[in-house]
């Protein structure tokens, strides 16, 4: 039976370990070695590989694994909203699909274009770079981690594509790419037209709209405002405490649990954010990613996280965490709420502000609003 084999290995020695693994008919599991050590025996519990390879390349047989099926490519680490570790398997095919849906809307060119891959490669927006290169055979770069200098490097010396996320673009030179696909986390307000934002998750084996477009051969329909996903590139199941466990309903459809609409005369896509994360403050409903997308745009706001904390009177009140532009002259809560209720209406104005030093990110930058109200560690 197909072997689950799970690496640490990062860099160009990933590539080759991945070429190896598929020629050997198994599938892949790329770990994050900046998991703490609980997190990541949470996952090998949960996943269950046969066999580990650790950056040297040594490799060291587990007990208890569960074989793969046939046809099985990938399995991506994702917690989900739940916080509890499983994997996402990506068929051969859906990774293939993936790849040809992408590089068909990208116009990409495998005898003038190459692709740079700098993000952590345990997550499909770094992960996808690689294995689309590989299905495209187009040239490819890959980074251990990413560097600003490195990646300004490899564009000097063909770089024409890259994948990056929003802290990242602003610490490099995006004019110098043909193509800067970026995800995430929210987009700047003004960004460069070579600029293509994505959406899509680690179910979807990388984006699957561009620039609010849907790729060839993606449906998308939005059920009591959350968005539904039907597209081949949709992995076949989560492997969960060693248990295949579907991903799609009887027909299909991928339920994002992502709030968003779709435009019935165009076809673009709107994502309002998590359905999880709305905050019903006095019956109304508030979507923390617009009231944070109005925040950024005030001088004093370096960056901002908003969440709903329990109130007596309101149910939830809005609460606004905020990183000072200059920890001198930080914003006041008025100064938000006139900001926020000169665009939006004044219920999603926040009624708290909490002044961080920093805020909880993902390895890729997305926010963790589940632990924006966590207890502030020293210096924070």
């Amino acid at each position: 039976m197909p072997r689950l084999v799970a690496t640490t290995a990062a860099g160009p020695e990933f590539v080759d370990l991945v070429r190896r693994v598929w020629d050997a008919g198994d599938a892949l599991l790329p770990l994050d070695t900046r998991l703490p050590r609980p997190a990541l025996d949470a996952l090998l519990a949960s996943v269950r590989p046969a066999v580990l390879i650790d950056a040297d390349g040594v490799a060291t047989k587990r007990d208890g694994a569960v074989a793969t099926e046939p046809g099985d490519a990938l399995v991506v680490a994702t917690s989900g909203t739940t916080g509890t570790p499983k994997g996402v398997v990506l068929t051969h095919d859906a990774v293939r699909a993936s790849a040809v849906a992408t590089s068909d809307r990208l116009g990409v060119d495998p005898a003038r274009d190459h692709w740079l891959a700098c993000l952590p490669l345990a997550h499909v927006g770094g992960l996808s770079v690689v294995t689309r290169a590989l299905v495209t055979d187009t040239p490819l770069t890959v980074h251990a981690g990413f560097h600003a200098a490195a990646v300004e490097e490899a564009s000097r010396r063909g770089a024409t594509l890259v994948s990056l996320v929003t802290t990242a673009l602003g610490r490099v030179d995006a004019s110098r790419f043909r193509v800067v696909l970026l995800g995430g986390s929210a987009p700047p307000d003004v960004r460069a037209t070579n600029v293509v934002t994505t959406y899509g998750m680690t179910e979807t084996g990388s984006g699957v709209v561009y620039d609010r477009t849907p790729l060839e051969g993606v449906e998308i329909k939005d059920v009591d405002c959350e968005l539904w996903i039907r597209a081949p590139m949709i992995g076949r199941c989560y492997r969960d405490q060693g248990r295949d466990v579907p991903i799609v309903d009887a027909a299909g459809w991928l339920h994002t649990g992502d709030a968003g609409s779709v435009d019935e005369g165009t076809g673009r896509i709107s994502v309002i954010g998590r359905m999880g994360d709305v905050i019903v403050s006095g019956g109304e409903k508030v979507w923390p990613e617009s009231v944070e997308a109005v925040l950024r745009r005030h001088p004093k706001v370096g960056d901002v996280g908003v969440s709903g904390r329990p109130d007596k009177i309101w149910g939830n009140r809005v609460v606004a965490f905020v990183i000072p532009a200059d920890p001198d002259r930080p914003p006041t809560l008025d100064e938000l709420r006139d900001r926020v209720k000169a665009e939006l209406p004044a219920y999603a104005a926040p009624r708290e502000l909490v002044l961080r030093q920093r805020l909880p990110r993902t390895a890729i930058g997305k926010l963790r609003r589940n632990l924006l109200d966590a207890p502030a560690s020293p210096g924070d």
